[in-house]
């Protein structure tokens, strides 16, 4: 897909959320589609270099917005600040490095969301599983095997 289409894109995901096409939430629309689980500082970065002016605010601001319309999804892994990715209405799941915080994306486990089938429910109607996966990636793996020796 090209730059076009991909801003084709983003602009008709606004507009179907009722949300209008402004400079700032495409900015953001791209820096998060360039950077899956970016921070929002990550996120204020990229959007600056297309976009000089944006406040800290706005960018908060329009992350909240996208997270609320669906068009985002914000995760806060235990311990770590906010993250952001376009993958949304998959039910899918993290790994996070206990080293370096890298996350990476793990699809839901086999079969059909069987992660949504709660042991004991307690009467909620559950429509989203949550799940992280600890540990360590493979870089900060084979750095601590290497410092261990």
């Amino acid at each position: 897909m090209d730059h076009h289409d991909a801003e084709a894109d983003f602009e008709g995901l606004l507009r179907a959320a009722d949300l209008r096409v402004t400079r700032p939430r495409l900015a953001v629309l791209r820096a998060v589609g360039r950077q899956p689980h970016a921070d929002t500082g990550s996120v204020l970065a990229a959007v600056r270099t297309e976009e000089p002016t944006v406040s800290h605010q706005a960018v908060y601001d329009v992350l909240g917005v996208l997270s609320e319309s669906g068009l985002v999804r914000r995760i806060q892994p235990a311990g770590s600040v906010a993250r952001y990715e376009l993958r949304v209405g998959d039910n899918h799941h993290h790994v996070v490095c206990r080293s370096c915080g890298t996350v990476a994306d793990v699809d839901c486990a086999v079969g059909v969301r069987p992660c949504l089938h709660a042991s004991d429910s307690h009467g909620f109607v559950i429509d989203e599983a949550e799940v992280t996966y600890w540990g360590l990636c493979p870089a900060c793996a084979t750095q601590k095997s290497a410092t261990s020796n």
